[in-house]
């Protein structure tokens, strides 16, 4: 059965699509099977990843419109990561599923039938605290809170914690881990390092030690229908994210321990890509250098041509 996390703060703007994506794309590069389903209405996760689809092939359609599940998991860029999509549709939920019996354990029937097939779910929630939060919280066994480095992200961040234990003791859903993610991070700011410091101090459960940082990369990513490892694997982003993926797989622990276990055939891939688009950069530097080297001859302006202004006229 796949481990199920669900990324979830009822604020918005701090990262929780990014994230979702971003981590669900580094966890199929180390050659884990991965489902992202996008349970936002807004639907940030499905164009970001320039996933298409049918009007009738969304989570909405398979939790309430007897939509058959294989129908609405979507292929991705990368082979092992597929999407559930969402679409607007999904706010319409919210009213239909209010008067229908266990309606908070839909999306929790639709991750046992399919779990089966993948190492990995991950549940891109939206930024409120409603129906279909409850509905993703019960279908997951993990929570990763994203926590921006600003003053408002503590305040909610309490009541997450309240709803999360409400569901634990009145609906009978253990959720095994809760974990927080500091996102927006820039070490230069004084209130960016408080922030951290109080959330690795006074958070009751593990805090990453993975720092997401603010990144125009991972802004752009997006627009071009891209996780950032496709669009600019080499920034401070993407290096972040994937720290963080080796974090949930136990990578760090097991480097540490020296029982790193071999490298899958896509890791293998991506290692290789990395050394050629290495000698290729080193290639064109070593000919910028010989251009650099090359003395031209030097120029002279022959006596009776024209004054440069006159040229200009």
């Amino acid at each position: 059965m796949a481990r199920v996390i669900a990324v979830c703060n009822q604020k918005g703007g701090v990262g929780k699509t990014t994230t979702a994506m971003n981590l669900a794309a580094y966890l199929a590069i180390y050659g884990r099977r991965v489902l992202l389903i996008d349970f936002d209405p807004q639907f940030n996760a499905t164009s970001g990843l320039g996933v298409t689809y049918a009007p009738d092939e969304t989570i909405y359609h398979a939790l309430l419109g007897g939509q058959a599940h294989e129908r609405v998991i979507k292929r991705t860029y990368l082979a092992n990561l597929e999407l559930t999509p969402a679409s607007p549709d999904l706010a319409g939920a919210l009213v239909e599923l209010v008067n229908l019996p266990e309606r908070e354990w839909y999306l929790h029937r639709f991750v046992k039938k399919v779990g089966d097939w993948y190492d990995f779910v991950l549940i891109d929630l939206g930024p409120s605290l409603n129906l279909l939060t409850v509905n993703g919280l019960l279908a997951a066994d993990e929570v990763l809170i994203p926590v921006q480095c600003e003053y408002y992200s503590l305040e909610g961040l309490s009541q997450l914690l309240e709803s999360i234990e409400l569901i634990k003791n009145n609906l009978g859903h253990e959720i095994r881990s809760v974990s927080a993610l500091i996102t927006m991070y820039d070490k230069r700011e004084k209130l960016s390092r408080e922030i951290a410091r109080e959330v690795r101090r006074r958070f009751p459960y593990k805090v990453y030690e993975a720092e997401i940082p603010r990144s125009v990369s991972l802004a752009e990513a997006p627009s071009y229908k891209k996780p950032i490892m496709l669009y600019a694997p080499q920034s401070p982003g993407a290096i972040a994210y994937e720290a963080l993926a080796q974090e949930i797989l136990g990578m760090v622990e097991e480097r540490v321990m020296g029982t790193h276990p071999p490298m899958r055939p896509v890791e293998k891939k991506l290692a290789s890509m990395q050394k050629e688009a290495s000698r290729i950069v080193e290639s064109a530097m070593q000919e910028e250098a010989a251009r650099a080297d090359f003395e031209a001859p030097p120029f002279e302006l022959p006596l009776d041509a024209p004054y440069p202004f006159d040229i200009l006229r």
